[in-house]
């Protein structure tokens, strides 16, 4: 993988000035990237670049930078591929969110809720529901509210969420799907490389 000079964290006009001498992996659900994401970025869900990263390393020949939706999820595959041998990876500071906030170009397509709204929609909807049934029916249905509560702050804690990872495996949020394969010839061919073979 070539390297050049560039902070391991990026803003985003860092990232707009040295968008055509880097590879973009958006980390992101299939669902989120098709909502929308940066110009010639890269589709590789989190829970699918371990299986990858070999492949992922013989095909890259640029700096790669992470992208997610805030940064967390960036940070997740940061530690993943460099557990799996690649180095020099670069992060987007704030993720596609901060490149929106900066009115850089995006290809947008059906939007959907991005993950992070998902949890805040689901967590917000359990604590509710168990909220009502302890008042009304059986205050040991609060437990369950305790419990939701417990995972966010364990969420937080460890900057790892189960609930999004539950919620990226539903139909919603694979429409489309990604085929890593498929997406490793592309990045190979726009970098003038043969593809490697997947792991």
């Amino acid at each position: 993988m070539a390297t050049i000079d560039l902070p391991t964290v990026l803003t985003a006009g860092e990232l707009a000035a040295n968008q055509n001498t880097v590879t973009i992996l958006d980390v992101r659900s299939p669902a989120e990237f098709e909502s929308e994401h940066i110009p010639g970025s890269f589709n590789v869900p989190l829970d699918q670049l371990p299986q990858y990263a070999a492949s992922l390393r013989d095909s890259i020949h640029r700096p790669v930078v992470l992208v997610c939706r805030s940064g967390a999820r960036a940070q997740q595959a940061e530690l993943a591929l460099q557990s799996k041998g690649l180095n020099g990876l670069h992060l987007l500071a704030g993720g596609v969110a901060s490149w929106e906030a900066e009115d850089k170009p995006l290809v947008r397509g059906v939007q959907k809720w991005d993950m992070f709204r998902q949890v805040r929609g689901v967590a917000g909807t359990l604590v509710l529901l168990f909220g009502l049934l302890g008042q009304f029916l059986n205050p040991a249905f609060t437990w369950g509210a305790i419990a939701v509560g417990f995972g966010l702050l364990f969420s937080a804690v460890t900057n790892n969420c189960m609930m999004a990872i539950m919620l990226g495996k539903l139909p919603y949020n694979r429409a489309g799907g990604c085929d890593v394969r498929q997406v490793l010839s592309q990045i190979a061919a726009s970098q003038g490389a043969p593809a490697s073979a997947a792991d």
